[in-house]
């Protein structure tokens, strides 16, 4: 497992990545807890837990993950103005 503080914008957060076959698990976390991760996250799940989330997909970095669009999102997120479409950095500016 990779650890690694994010400094994006003037803005902290706590990027980890878990190394599993095919493809990085990745997420990265705001000081909110507010969290964008990867295709691995089940958004329905996170959502029944009130948590605010953000999911992107076909990434393999965490430079990958700021670049790509979001393409679902919890309820809490979207009260935070997180939108499918946007890039997950855009997303993580909102948290």
């Amino acid at each position: 497992m990779i650890s690694e503080k994010l400094n994006i914008d003037g803005k902290e957060f706590d990027a980890y990545a878990i190394s599993l076959d095919g493809a990085p698990f990745l997420l990265i976390r705001a000081a909110d807890k507010s969290f964008l991760a990867c295709g691995f996250l089940d958004i329905a799940a996170a959502g029944a837990l009130s948590s605010c989330a953000a999911k992107v997909k076909g990434v393999k970095t965490f430079e990958d993950m700021m670049a790509a669009a979001v393409v679902a999102v919890t309820e809490e997120a979207e009260q935070k103005g997180v939108k499918v479409g946007m890039t997950g950095k855009e997303a993580l500016m909102k948290f």
